[in-house]
């Protein structure tokens, strides 16, 4: 943190208060589910700031300033994964399950908003701050709010650092197989169901080997996980359970890959054996432009602040993977935090970054 933006978190305002909102947003626990207390509490700052705020259908806290025609959707995720983090701030730096993802990009979003507001939206323009929920489980608050806008712009609060733009995310699916077959003598010629889950899951790692070859970035790249493994032997029947998870490029159907997983389960099963295997909903990857007008009034705003802008795209998914395709518009991802630390016992956010955050994105909106 510089001397003057600690002097500024420390005791001036508007930071302190863009500080303290930051807080006590990361304070309210909020997993997935039970999202209320937070969004309460997040509509009643929004209101408190001149927004109009209300919850809808959905849960989402939804505030808006503004009454033109031009609508930008700055739309964060209010939920957050277990794992209680005590919620303290030293030497500058905010510690807190959801400091990170996505809690600091949400009150960056209404802190910037609230700026601009103050210093005069330009004409034409309405600003909607949506707080989702479930964006860590189904993500709920996006599936409705997509068939419910139509913005000329939409910014996704997500981690990637005050100085750069997510310009897209990966795909994903899970799958679940289960093998149950009669049982047979340890010593007898019979492979095992856990052995025939196992020999499943080479089949689909050597399929993405060879799916990968030549591919070097990751986001190009078909990415399956092993999540779980149990087993089980009554004496009677024997059975293996996997739980899988797989990350997809752009070019990579579900539906195709959903049948390669189908007949690779069957694979080597025998006669006598009950295979089961289910697949969610894919959920295609998404990539947007980086020549588009949004990303280029993010550019100068990041200069501005004295950095230098770089483009990352993501191996994760997140509600832009719903509302990009669905609303067709300008879209990027933006936010302050370190993504590595998503999801982990030591999530944390730099306040010096927060606030350089909310600048810059008050730079955008300002631009429009």
């Amino acid at each position: 943190m510089s001397a003057a933006d600690a002097r500024t978190a420390e005791g001036g305002a508007p930071a302190t208060r863009e500080v303290e909102i930051l807080r006590g947003l990361v304070a309210i626990p909020s997993l997935s589910g039970q999202e209320r207390p937070a969004v309460e509490y997040l509509c009643a700052v929004m209101r408190d700031l001149g927004f109009q705020a209300a919850i809808d259908g959905a849960g989402n806290a939804v505030g808006s300033v503004g009454d033109g025609p031009r609508e930008v959707v700055l739309l964060g995720h209010i939920d957050t994964v277990p794992g209680a983090i005590p919620v303290r701030i030293e030497g500058g730096v905010l510690h807190g399950r959801g400091a990170v993802d996505a809690k600091g990009p949400l009150a960056t979003f209404v802190c910037a908003a609230a700026r601009t507001a103050a210093a005069g939206l330009p004409p034409g323009l309405r600003v909607v701050v949506i707080g989702a929920v479930g964006e860590e489980a189904e993500s709920a608050g996006a599936l409705y709010v997509a068939p419910r806008y139509r913005p000329a712009f939409c910014v996704i609060g997500e981690p990637g650092g005050w100085d750069s733009v997510v310009l897209g995310y990966k795909g994903s699916m899970w799958a679940d197989y289960t093998l149950r077959q009669p049982g047979s003598h340890s010593a007898g010629p019979e492979t095992s169901a856990p052995q025939l889950a196992v020999a499943f899951w080479n089949r689909i790692a050597a399929h993405a080997e060879r799916f990968n070859a030549g591919r070097e970035g990751m986001f190009d790249r078909l990415e399956p996980k092993l999540r779980a493994f149990n087993s089980a032997d009554d004496g009677l029947y024997e059975e293996a359970r996997l739980h899988l998870g797989f990350r997809l490029p752009l070019d990579l159907d579900g539906a195709a890959l959903t049948a390669l997983l189908d007949e690779y389960a069957r694979t080597g099963a025998v006669a006598r054996a009950e295979v089961r295997l289910t697949c969610g909903t894919p959920l295609p990857a998404y990539r947007g432009d980086k020549g588009n007008p949004l990303v280029r009034a993010f550019l100068p705003a990041i200069r501005g602040a004295g950095g230098k802008p770089r483009f990352k795209v993501k191996s994760g998914t997140a509600d832009m993977n719903i509302v990009g395709p669905a609303w067709g518009c300008p879209t990027v991802a933006y936010g302050p935090g370190d993504s590595a630390l998503d999801h982990t016992p030591e999530e944390r956010i730099e306040i010096a970054e927060y606030l350089r955050a909310i600048g810059v994105l008050a730079a955008v909106l300002g631009g429009m």
